[in-house]
């Protein structure tokens, strides 16, 4: 478990041949997957409320997420590179800007009414909602989608000048709501992929505390 905890450290020194950080981390997930067996043996199948046993819950919890990990990084990646259209983050992330100011200029012509539903749903923070937004993809109050939705139905009644500018704004709310299906479907592929780690790290530290006060009880209590 100690030498399993050290991949951390290893990875910040990239070497090759037999002890590359390749055969470093296979090592790491192969001998972590052992452990299953070796760890269960190791108990004696005699499991209660006391340290030994919550060892042993933290070691398997700690290998759950790791497993996690290994099939998240297995299937996210291709998808996470399509959801980019060959786009980086910061990119994304300023199209929707870019598409905000156009929409503020096109609800001018609009009446005071539908230009105050348009452009309070600009500069809107695209991810906000926390941590459980980004990992679901789901906005329910996204101010984009209400706007968009608001000004179709506007655009139906309107006619002349009005329904011309409602059509146009109605274009660019498509298309930023496109954009921030994009970026968010981009986001919540990054979060999937890392949130395991907000798990597996921590759970490391408290196994190895409590391996150490299960390795001290047995040799000075038993």
């Amino acid at each position: 478990i100690l030498w399993l905890s050290v991949l951390g450290i290893r990875k910040r020194a990239m070497t090759r041949g037999r002890w590359s950080l390749k055969a470093w981390t296979s090592a790491h997930v192969y001998l972590g997957l052992a452990l299953i067996i070796i760890g269960t043996l190791h108990t004696g199948f005699q499991f209660g409320w006391n340290v030994h046993t919550l060892a042993y819950v933290l070691m398997m919890l700690v290998i759950l997420s790791g497993i996690y990990g290994i099939s998240v990084y297995a299937i996210l990646p291709q998808g996470l590179s399509d959801s980019r259209s060959e786009m980086t983050g910061p990119q994304m992330i300023e199209a929707v800007r870019n598409l905000d100011k156009q929409i503020r200029i096109s609800a001018q012509p609009l009446s005071d009414a539908d230009s105050d539903v348009v452009l309070g749903s600009l500069g809107e923070d695209p991810f906000g909602g926390g941590a459980w937004r980004r990992l679901s993809g789901n906005y329910p109050k996204c101010g984009n989608r209400a706007a968009l939705a608001y000004m179709r139905e506007r655009r139906d009644a309107a006619s002349g000048k009005q329904q011309l500018a409602a059509d146009q704004v109605v274009q660019l709310l498509e298309k930023k709501s496109a954009g921030l299906q994009r970026l968010r479907g981009y986001i919540q592929r990054r979060a999937l992929l890392e949130v395991w780690l907000f798990v597996h790290i921590p759970l490391t530290f408290v196994l190895i505390a409590a391996l150490i006060a299960h390795i001290v009880s047995v040799f000075f209590y038993w």
